[in-house]
């Protein structure tokens, strides 16, 4: 089932810190029981928290957030993919050389958002999921979910601080 939360931020105010991430993670405790992740990088106010349910890759390797081999891409991702194995090939076929660290469908995702960049990388996955990747060179955050909507994603954008009396601030 696993569990993910992140933010975004310009304002500094509002820059996750670890524990912010973590609280954000201990609210999410009921949907993956098996191990938690956070990853922040406070310089440009993004942060990311993972709970995770080990089902079919049951290895510390498939823990999240992870960074591709490269450290340009890290995402937080819930769900499946299906043809991962299919995935690994292509790219190895493809010339690409990625130091796998274990056979989690995480570690696909990344790599593959690591040599295609992500939208081919939506193109060639198929199964249910949610997830967000930030960019480490662009400081870019992108979001995506399968194609029928079975994994949720949620997001909200701040659109002003209320007063005590309702008012916008």
């Amino acid at each position: 089932m696993c569990g993910i939360a992140g933010v975004q931020s310009s304002d500094q105010k509002s820059v996750p810190t670890v524990p912010r991430i973590s609280s954000m993670s201990k609210m999410l405790a009921h949907r993956g029981p098996d191990s938690q992740g956070e990853w922040s990088d406070t310089s440009r106010g993004v942060g990311f928290a993972h709970r995770r349910l080990s089902i079919v890759d049951l290895s510390p390797h498939g823990s999240q957030p992870m960074q591709s081999a490269s450290k340009r891409f890290v995402p937080v991702y819930n769900g499946e993919i299906y043809n991962h194995h299919q995935l690994r090939a292509e790219l190895a076929s493809s010339g690409e050389k990625i130091p796998w660290r274990g056979n989690s469908a995480s570690e696909t995702l990344v790599e593959c958002i690591s040599a295609w960049a992500l939208e081919k990388t939506l193109q060639a996955i198929v199964g249910m999921f949610a997830f967000a990747v930030w960019d480490v060179q662009r400081e870019k955050l992108s979001l995506a979910r399968d194609r029928m909507g079975e994994k949720p994603l949620y997001y909200g954008v701040p659109t002003g601080i209320l007063q005590a009396d309702g008012s916008g601030g």
